[in-house]
């Protein structure tokens, strides 16, 4: 079991993954998010009438601050030093939904494919709390890592067709 599930010892128990051993190597992870709502609400952000501010910017923020707070989030996820963290949030009012983007990047022994869902993940929530009062069924979905670049497992890329 503890080949195909790092977290997991030969016991079958829950464990930190040691990478005492490993090499520290250049890693970078991208992970995308999309928070559907209607053609109104998405205006009001976009046109800055939104009563609590930015609504961009403030969930630009918590997504930078929840990658850095990965480690006390997630149980098993080791504490990283990141040395950038990147959040993009662009409004597609084509599709009524505002596309998430979050990079995370450092060089470590571990990856950090976890900060980066986390960013998104994060970020997508921060606008559904500052916009829930106007419109409580916006749905955040297709929360995925993109990309991911370094690290023994090597370099994976998204592929939506391979579903």
């Amino acid at each position: 079991m503890s080949e195909n599930f790092t977290h997991i010892n030969a016991d079958g128990n829950a464990h930190m993954v040691d990478v005492t051993q490993k090499n520290v190597t250049e890693r970078t992870a991208i992970a995308q998010a999309y928070i559907e709502m209607s053609a109104e609400t998405l205006a009001m952000i976009v046109e800055g009438k939104h009563h609590k501010g930015d609504v961009f910017a403030t969930a630009r923020i918590a997504g930078i601050m929840a990658a850095k707070k990965t480690s006390e989030l997630i149980p098993l996820c080791h504490p990283l030093m990141l040395t950038k963290i990147e959040v993009d949030i662009i409004a597609q009012p084509e599709y009524n939904r505002v596309e998430i983007t979050a990079l995370c990047k450092l060089s470590g022994k571990t990856g950090v494919e976890m900060e980066a869902l986390t960013a998104v993940s994060t970020a997508a929530l921060t606008i559904y709390d500052m916009c829930k009062a106007v419109q409580k069924d916006m749905v955040i979905n297709n929360i995925h890592l993109s990309e991911k670049r370094g690290g023994k497992s090597g370099n994976y890329l998204h592929n939506p067709a391979t579903k």
